[in-house]
């Protein structure tokens, strides 16, 4: 499958953002599908996942009560509604699908997907 991730950009501490994942290729609903982010020097770290029954998600402490995931398996999207940004949000974020997933799957950990996207820049301003 072809990820391609969107609607990064430049936003003030507070406000919101909506990245979409855009998928071309094998049947998006086989897949449970994530968000990561990474900023320069540091690991790429875990934001959302969904699973591919869209019945299950999974969030990073940091992201929680903020951040919503989504997906749209009509449309081959899915998306991260991002609220109440703040400047630690600040990364480059890339989309991911995962091939082996049961119906229940989210998968938290990177080496759980087998797809990813070319990334979208978050950039919140203090």
């Amino acid at each position: 499958v072809q990820l391609q991730a969107s609607g990064g950009g430049l936003v003030q501490a507070g406000g919101s953002l909506r990245l979409s994942c855009a998928a071309s290729g094998r049947s998006f609903s086989s897949y449970a599908m994530g968000w990561f982010r990474q900023t320069p020097g540091n690991e790429r770290e875990f934001v959302a996942a969904i699973s591919r029954s869209d019945r299950r998600a999974n969030y990073a402490d940091p992201v929680k009560g903020r951040f919503t995931i989504s997906r749209d398996n009509a449309k081959n999207t899915m998306y991260l509604q991002m609220n109440s940004l703040k400047p630690e949000d600040t990364a480059v974020y890339y989309c991911a699908a995962a091939e082996r997933s049961s119906i229940w799957d989210a998968p938290i950990h990177g080496s759980n997907y087998d797809s990813w996207g070319q990334g979208t820049l978050v950039t919140v301003s203090s």
